[in-house]
């Protein structure tokens, strides 16, 4: 049996999953938007395009669709630098649409269409229980038998958007390798929140999706242990970046780099707030608000409301929202201070550390300790704080995250490579690229 615990496809993270329609009526070209899609490159360019002839098309339009996706990808899915993975329907409940799917997979992947050598693979929404993604999978193979492709090519990804699903994941692991399937072709699981709350009858005040952290965390989970990536489903509120950027930052501290993007303007977002910033930056928790210090000549200024500090006769009075603390000492007050303070580290200075802990091992050191110092400056009052890190064998592996995730996207998206030299300098860029290998 495969050992599942390793990554079976060329890609190690997907940062972006795109869709866009197949087929829209009352327009001159009904393919338009997968032609502008496929145009897509540099931070624009999804790691994962999904040509979606599933719900972003209109039921009538699915079989044209079918034929756009094959015309489009035949024509330009040479030089789209993301892989391309189109929708099909499919439903746990339905036969018909079942079938349906597979029909438009045949159609695809017809090698007189000319598409299938950039298809690398397909999207199976609604699944069900683990019998049901064994059938998606047997579709799979008799695709493959059908054109003379080889068992396997067409990698699958499934859509969770049922409590049915989510349980299946929690099997996966087991059933992957058997001879008696191919499920070994798994590639991303992917939430569907919106199906999901209908599926699970959940209710809200507003009518507004509940956050789903659950199910965001056992995708995460299941997508570990079977050797898979996890990506999050759509976030509709496209003009919120902020809010959007929130979402991304919260599914990265739980192991899903991965998102949907819905626009362009998502993918650029998605495409880069996984990666390490260009400059460090220093956070401070101000009454439960993380916010950014604005670093002015080697000083980390703090200018809101939330924390006021006040040097006094004998010592500091600290306040951070209704609580407040007096110390005697700067040697206190750079202690409380600690606590409230967070350093963000750019590329440069991960890659710095990296480097440092390399050179430490390789003279016989098994862990070193990591200084980090700043000025905060507080109502005109600096304190001088610093903070040591032990780095081990454990910390260096852990933080090795973000790097392997630079060097997994420079070396699958070179139409990037230029956006990245620009954001990181090309020393960073070299450098990054060489640490841990």
């Amino acid at each position: 049996m495969t050992e599942i615990d390793t990554r079976l496809h060329d890609r190690k993270f997907v940062r972006t999953f795109f869709t866009t329609p197949t087929a829209e009526k009352g327009v001159d070209d009904s393919a338009k938007k997968l032609r502008s899609a496929i145009g897509l490159r540099g931070m624009q360019a999804p790691d994962v395009w999904v040509p979606d002839n599933e719900d972003a098309t209109a039921p009538n339009m699915r079989d044209e669709g079918a034929e756009n996706i094959a015309e489009v990808v035949a024509e330009d899915g040479d030089d789209f630098p993301g892989e391309i993975h189109p929708r099909v329907v499919w439903h746990r409940d339905s036969p018909e649409t079942r079938y349906k799917g597979f029909q438009h997979m045949l159609e695809i992947a017809d090698p007189e269409n000319g598409a299938v050598e950039n298809i690398d693979g397909f999207v199976i929404p609604e699944v069900g229980d683990i019998d049901d993604w064994k059938k998606a999978d047997e579709f799979f193979t008799i695709v493959e038998n059908e054109h003379g492709l080889e068992e396997g090519s067409l990698a699958m990804s499934v859509i969770i958007e049922s409590g049915s699903a989510e349980l299946a994941m929690g099997k996966l692991r087991e059933e992957m390798g058997k001879p008696t399937n191919n499920l070994e072709r798994m590639f991303l699981l992917v939430d569907g929140e919106v199906d999901y709350t209908k599926d699970m009858r959940a209710i809200t005040p507003t009518g507004g999706l509940p956050e789903w952290k659950e199910l965001r965390h056992n995708t995460s989970r299941g997508a570990s242990a079977a050797g898979l990536i996890a990506v999050d489903g759509p976030y509709d509120d496209i003009r919120d970046v902020e809010g959007y950027h929130e979402r991304i930052t919260a599914n990265n501290a739980m192991g899903m780099l991965g998102i949907w993007s819905l626009t362009p303007g998502q993918v650029v977002e998605a495409n880069k707030s996984p990666l390490p910033p260009e400059e460090g930056y220093w956070l401070i928790d101000a009454d439960g608000r993380e916010v950014e210090l604005d670093s002015q000549d080697g000083v980390e200024v703090y200018s809101g409301d939330r924390i006021e500090l006040e040097a006094e006769d004998g010592g500091y009075e600290l306040e951070v929202g209704s609580d407040e603390i007096f110390v005697e000492s700067e040697e206190d007050l750079a202690a409380e201070l600690l606590d409230l303070v967070d350093y963000v580290p750019s590329m440069d200075d991960i890659v710095d550390s990296m480097e440092e802990f390399e050179a430490a091992k390789e003279a016989g050191q098994g862990a070193i300790a990591m200084t980090r110092a700043a000025t905060i400056d507080i109502d005109g009052v600096q304190v001088d704080v610093s903070s040591d890190r032990m780095w081990d064998e454990a910390t260096y592996q852990a933080l090795m995250t973000p790097v392997k995730l630079f060097q997994d996207v420079y070396e699958n998206r070179p139409d990037q490579h230029e956006d990245l030299a620009e954001l990181y300098s090309e020393d960073v860029v070299e450098r990054a690229m060489e640490v841990g290998n």
